[in-house]
């Protein structure tokens, strides 16, 4: 295979407006019940790429596996079981691999069933709510077959931009590298706004701690670990593509699959980090409402002392000398000691407050 390939892109910074505190809802990579799916094959014919859709394409798909060297993908978009069936066969597919694509609800998995390797991952979606989409990737000797649902095109990403001649030409296992390094590109800017979420949760905590702000933390971390489930098991899938001898892939192709391999680390190292600061966010939550609690009966125990000093001097004399005050038949001296109870009263309230009791 030729040496000079397209060098790994990072993943872009541009942050969609993802929205939080929805549930994560998972979507199979098949179509709904009869109605059929889309099915496109597309081959390299020299330098340039042959594409074919619908009926013609199982024809074409055919032909183009009895070439020497056939170097093709075949793209099954939202398909019905009996089309996954059709290029199951076609492509020569165990039973159990399309049993696995029409059945969903998979986890990010790799398996090697005859000679083929069947790889699940998700492709994350931002809408009303985070989608997550089941993409099933089958590598066989000269091809490259993805199922997948009408949420994703694989040729959006910024690896197939440029039109699928120059990925294919070096071979299937290089068109599975850029489908699955612009998906997981994708999940960065997903995990960058739960990042920054978190940053303003956190500032909301440390201003004022109300049960509206505990309310999104827990939707915050609702999200993580959905999201750190349908991502984490990627991990292990790029760590036994790079780690194993796969002779469907490569030896030249390894360190692109390694690259995306560290983005995976980075990722679910950073979703850990968000984990444990949404924990730690909790923990401070919890710190301000007891602080806030400890400052209340502080307070309350300053007026006490100020009520009960001013209590303890009426309760001595009796309140039937105020009557005799106020009706002109007292001495001077419960005027005196009333003039003392309340400037007493107003120099432990200034002290109080000095010290920040009340």
């Amino acid at each position: 295979m030729p040496s000079t390939r397209p060098k790994p892109a990072s993943h872009s910074d541009e942050k969609p407006d993802i929205p939080l505190g929805v549930r994560v809802r998972r979507k199979a990579a098949t179509g709904p019940a009869g109605k059929p799916g889309t099915i496109r094959v597309v081959t390299l014919k020299g330098a340039d790429v042959e594409e074919t859709e619908g009926e013609k394409a199982l024809p074409v798909l055919a032909a183009a596996l009895k070439r020497p060297k056939p170097s093709l993908w075949v793209d099954l978009v939202a398909p019905t079981p009996a089309q996954a069936q059709q290029v199951g066969q076609a492509l020569g597919l165990h039973p159990l691999i399309i049993e696995d694509v029409l059945e969903g609800n998979q986890r990010a998995k790799i398996e090697t069933t005859e000679g083929v390797v069947h790889i699940v991952l998700f492709h994350l979606s931002y809408g009303d709510v985070v989608v997550a989409s089941e993409l099933d990737i089958v590598l066989g000797k000269g091809f490259l077959f993805t199922v997948h649902n009408v949420d994703w095109d694989p040729r959006a990403g910024h690896h197939l931009a440029n039109g699928l001649a120059p990925i294919l030409k070096h071979g299937p296992d290089h068109l599975l590298w850029a489908i699955a390094d612009d998906l997981i590109d994708g999940y960065f800017p997903f995990a960058d706004r739960i990042g920054d979420a978190i940053d303003e949760v956190q500032d909301q905590v440390i201003r004022k701690a109300t049960p509206d702000t505990v309310e999104q933390l827990f939707r915050l971390k609702r999200e993580l670990i959905q999201v750190r489930r349908a991502i984490s098991p990627v991990r292990e899938v790029f760590n036994q593509l790079t780690n194993r001898d796969e002779t469907l892939i490569d030896p030249d192709e390894i360190v692109y699959f390694r690259d995306i391999y560290d983005h995976v680390i980075r990722l679910t190292d950073e979703l850990d980090n968000y984990r444990e600061l949404a924990s730690a966010t909790l923990d401070v939550y919890l710190t301000q409402v007891n602080n806030n609690l400890s400052v209340i009966m502080k307070r309350l125990t300053g007026v006490t002392v100020i009520l009960a000093g001013i209590g303890a001097v009426a309760g001595i004399f009796g309140m039937s000398e105020a009557g005799v005050a106020l009706g002109g038949g007292e001495a001077g001296g419960f005027w005196l000691i009333t003039a003392i109870v309340v400037i007493a009263a107003m120099v432990a309230a200034v002290f109080l407050r000095k010290i920040d009791w009340i």
